[in-house]
């Protein structure tokens, strides 16, 4: 837990999940700009404020004196915000929403609107869509990201779906975007989400199609290890538990589903954005009759123990800007608690991040399935306790 002073007082904030030797911090320097510059020229009183991108609830535990509604891809972003939310006793001021729930039914009406700059462009130009038919020519708009998340396409995002805008001078590092809401602008519909089809050669989803929202990891092209996983998933039959776990589009799930329609697979992923996407993927392409289920959640928590047969992971190895493998230990510490005995994790990863070595340290075991000069599949078993 770290201390963010703001303009209204100290906040003990943390990530979600917290970790004690984590050094990550649960806000930087443009999260303390936009709150100074608030502070400084404070929005009129009322009305609705919504906060994008809001990554680990900084800004919304900061402002929840003004009931903000926060708008967050992120499952572990919302349940810090609870969390930072919850130590002030200020849970029931601060109203979470996923960008699927602003798609389906967006605000009637948005008077401030605080946009953190996500690492993803894409999901910003989606959002801004979203919430463009509410923005009005008063309402206030203030961007904020460090230096090396802003750029002229930034800008031109901006510009393009709300009106005017410009940037600040940098401060520690950080910018402030200033937008002035055109309501003449011409309303144009997003281009998300992203439909395009698979190779061939990669097995059973060769030439199928695969959907994408805004802010899914590769949403425009097969990234090359989740190619790699495709090409040398195991061949199975019969009644298996299998978890697509970390989803993303879903690619790899179906591709087990389609192989063996007599499966059950849970597609999980922390962006509700991956998870939707997900479920599009696999209605598209899997028998009728296949099971699945599709979950938002942290890693496979939640699943129950010694319940999987098969999991599938592709893990990230960023959190937002920072490079951590904190998501790839909690998913493979989590797999292995969803696994029977016997059951199996196969893992595809750069090869530079040596997860053979926690895998076989978690595990006892490890063998290389596949691998090229960049990428490798690795699989661990659950083997049966002792004794």
């Amino acid at each position: 837990m770290h201390r963010f002073s703001t303009p209204w007082g100290d906040l003990d904030l943390t990530r979600y999940p917290a970790e004690p030797r984590e050094q990550l911090r649960a806000w930087d320097a443009a999260d303390d700009y936009l709150l100074r510059h608030l502070a400084e020229n404070p929005p009129a009183p009322g009305g609705t404020t919504v906060v994008l991108g809001d990554r680990w609830g900084a800004l919304a535990t900061a402002l929840a004196e003004r009931r903000p509604v926060q708008v967050s891809d992120s499952f572990l972003g919302q349940q810090a915000t609870r969390a930072n939310l919850r130590r002030i006793g200020a849970e029931d001021r601060v109203r979470l929403l996923s960008p699927q729930d602003t798609r389906a039914e967006p605000p009637e009406r948005v008077d401030l609107l605080l946009v953190r700059v996500p690492r993803n462009l894409a999901l910003l130009e989606d959002q801004l869509h979203a919430l463009s038919p509410a923005v009005h020519r008063d309402t206030v708009v203030v961007g904020t990201g460090m230096v090396t998340e802003i750029h002229t396409s930034t800008l031109a995002l901006f510009e393009r779906i709300l009106g005017p805008t410009v940037t600040s001078l940098a401060v520690r590092k950080a910018r402030l975007i200033h937008c002035t809401p055109d309501p003449d602008l011409p309303r144009t519909p997003g281009p998300w989400p992203l439909r395009y089809a698979l190779p061939d050669g990669i097995g059973p989803m060769s030439g199928r199609t695969v959907t994408n929202h805004a802010g899914v990891f590769c949403a425009d092209r097969l990234d090359l290890g989740t190619r790699l996983l495709l090409a040398h998933l195991p061949r199975r039959e019969g009644p298996d538990r299998v978890i697509d776990l970390g989803c993303g589009n879903g690619v790899v799930g179906t591709a087990a589903a389609v192989a063996n329609p007599d499966s059950d697979v849970l597609f999980t992923d922390e962006s509700y954005q991956a998870v939707a996407s997900a479920e599009a993927t696999f209605r598209d392409n899997a028998d009728a009759a296949t099971a699945a289920e599709f979950l938002v959640a942290d890693a496979a928590t939640g699943v129950p123990a010694g319940s999987a047969d098969l999991v599938l992971n592709n893990p990230p190895f960023h959190s937002h800007r920072a490079t951590s493998d904190s998501s790839a230990r909690r998913m493979f510490a989590t797999a292995r608690a969803a696994l029977r005995p016997g059951g199996e994790l196969w893992v595809v990863g750069n090869r530079h991040l040596g997860y053979h070595v926690r895998l076989r340290r978690l595990f006892g075991n490890c063998e290389v399935v596949a691998s090229d000069p960049k990428f490798v599949v690795l699989r661990a078993v659950r083997r049966p306790p002792r004794g």
